[in-house]
């Protein structure tokens, strides 16, 4: 997979857009709505596209001992993020279900109605 795929996956989900705040090396991808907040960061390490991704504390655990390519983030808190490496064994099914993950983690919230 390249960089430019990994960025239009998470690209897909409503209401995303590509940011570079680090420099044009880096891609983060951020919710329009609310705080902005990113759900990923597309990067290449070595020459390896990857991604960094929110997840459950619990799952990140349990997927990094699952998978060589998925490890603690870079540059991120590690325990609520984990970066995927495209080129070892995570299938795009399971990578396409991450991102989602990590997009529904950090949508913005819905305001509760005043009475």
């Amino acid at each position: 997979m390249t960089y430019q795929e990994l960025v239009n996956l998470c690209l897909e989900f409503d209401g995303t857009y590509e940011d570079h705040p680090f420099g044009d090396d880096n891609s983060v991808i951020r919710h329009k709505e609310g705080k902005r907040k990113m759900f990923a960061l597309v990067m290449d390490w070595s020459g390896v596209p990857c991604i960094n991704l929110k997840l459950p504390p619990m799952e990140g655990e349990f997927l990094r001992e699952q998978f060589k390519s998925i490890t603690p983030a870079y540059h991120m808190n590690k325990v609520h993020w984990s970066t995927v490496r495209t080129d070892g064994d995570v299938s795009l099914e399971l990578l396409k279900s991450l991102i989602k993950k990590s997009y529904d983690l950090t949508k913005p919230k819905m305001k509760k109605l005043s009475r």
